[in-house]
């Protein structure tokens, strides 16, 4: 069975970016070598922040979209 995660990344500029994958570690070498997200590309990465593990890749993406409603605020508090 494959593993889905969701995760944020902190880009260059201090935004925060949601994905959701099943490696991390490749997705974020992705990001930082500019093949990932466009919205990643133009700012970098400087950290992963979070992740979370899922059961099946839709529970991920009802997930990351929940993840990518909240406010900033609220992302942090998830983060910390």
């Amino acid at each position: 069975m494959v593993a889905y995660f969701v995760y944020i990344i902190e880009c260059a500029d201090g935004t925060l970016y949601t994905g959701v994958t099943t490696d991390v570690k490749r997705r974020v070498a992705e990001h930082a070598a500019g093949t990932g997200a466009r919205y990643t590309r133009g700012r970098g990465v400087r950290a992963v922040r979070y992740t979370e593990r899922c059961a099946s890749r839709a529970v991920a993406l009802r997930r990351e979209h929940a993840i990518k409603r909240l406010p900033r605020a609220r992302k942090e508090l998830l983060i910390r």
